[in-house]
């Protein structure tokens, strides 16, 4: 039975959880979807490198990470060199989940880069590859024979690329909405509840849903990459980030969520993209107080959801957990099982 051998980019929450369900549940993901996963090198920016083509022991690559160990202390290096490990390393596939710049998208760009000029598949969580890069990157990888995967840069492990892309055959989608951050959705929520701006945000970082600086979330950034990268991919918009209108929800007052209360309408920010009748694709990130029968409006807290706009259905949408370690590792390895079903014409179970 096949056997992939894989490399971790970045060895935080989402690739160390996606070590961790390999390590606990490798012999039944390998009786379940026909294919097993070898972990033979590891990269972090704290803990160093480490490589080892017949396999990595994970029990020991989970137990780092608490003291002062590093991967030097036992037979890897306390350095990161990436692109030497991504290039001469014997994985297949290589899982990128680092640290990134939104603003360029790096490192992740030269990451997934390196890795598809080695011929070697990607699967990343980053956004900035896919919104900045995604055209580039998706023809370096078909030159070079290999998959570039990027479920998780949007709504996490709830797959609404791929699940547009395959079950929405023969229809046509001619625009999406979507709550698309959950940081500014439980914000808003709170504030509806009687919270004030900046008591909300505070709540919301005390509960790990914020960053110490949340303005990628609450000014918009967020929803725009991942705007971009849906248009991009299932309007075929052919557009740049500065095509993406932005604003976000700093401007939202109290008194303007309590009178959109009382004349039955909700606040949302809401990522939007729709194709004009001249073919062009106008996109957006904006505040919006929606009408409470709109199938946005009940989405609440930290969930995440998208209505595609199609011609035979009508609006159909998605919902699920955009943001979580497990969730987010669980979109890797949908990532890696698509790859199987390309390669093999098997059917993808995600």
């Amino acid at each position: 039975m096949t056997t992939y051998d894989i490399a971790l980019i970045g060895f935080g929450g989402v690739n160390r959880t996606l070590a961790e369900l390999i390590a606990a549940r490798g012999e039944a993901l390998h009786s379940e979807l026909g294919f097993g996963l070898r972990v033979v090198a590891i990269t972090d920016l704290r803990l160093g490198s480490l490589v080892r083509p017949e396999g990595i022991d994970l029990s020991l690559a989970l137990n780092l990470g608490g003291g002062n160990e590093t991967f030097a202390d036992h037979g890897g290096s306390a350095d990161t060199n990436n692109e030497s490990v991504i290039r001469t390393c014997t994985a297949e596939i290589i899982c990128e989940a680092t640290f990134t710049n939104p603003d360029d998208g790096e490192p992740a760009v030269s990451h997934v880069r390196w890795a598809l000029e080695s011929g070697k598949s990607v699967c990343t969580t980053n956004k900035g590859p896919v919104a900045l890069r995604g055209a580039e990157l998706t023809s370096l990888a078909e030159q070079n024979g290999a998959h570039f995967e990027f479920e998780g840069a949007v709504m996490s492990g709830t797959p609404v690329i791929r699940l547009a892309k395959t079950m929405f055959a023969g229809l046509k989608l001619n625009a999406f909405e979507g709550i698309l951050n959950g940081t500014s959705n439980y914000v808003l929520g709170r504030m509806e509840a009687g919270l004030g701006f900046e008591a909300a945000i505070k709540e919301a970082q005390e509960l790990g849903y914020a960053e110490a600086n949340p303005a990628a979330d609450i000014e918009g950034h967020d929803v725009q990459l991942k705007v971009l990268i849906l248009a991009n991919e299932l309007l075929d918009a052919g557009i740049e980030l500065q095509d993406v209108q932005r604003k976000g929800i700093s401007s939202v007052t109290l008194d303007e969520i309590r009178n959109a209360a009382q004349d039955g309408r909700r606040w949302k920010l809401i990522g939007s993209a729709r194709r004009n009748p001249d073919g062009t694709v106008t996109a957006g990130v904006a505040p919006v107080a929606l009408p409470l029968d709109h199938g946005l409006c009940g989405i609440s807290g930290a969930t995440n959801a998208v209505s595609f706009d199609t011609d035979l259905l009508g609006p159909v949408t998605v919902s699920g957990p955009g943001a979580g370690r497990v969730e987010t590792a669980y979109a890797l390895l949908s990532d890696i099982i698509a790859m199987h079903a390309a390669k093999t014409g098997a059917a993808a179970h995600v």
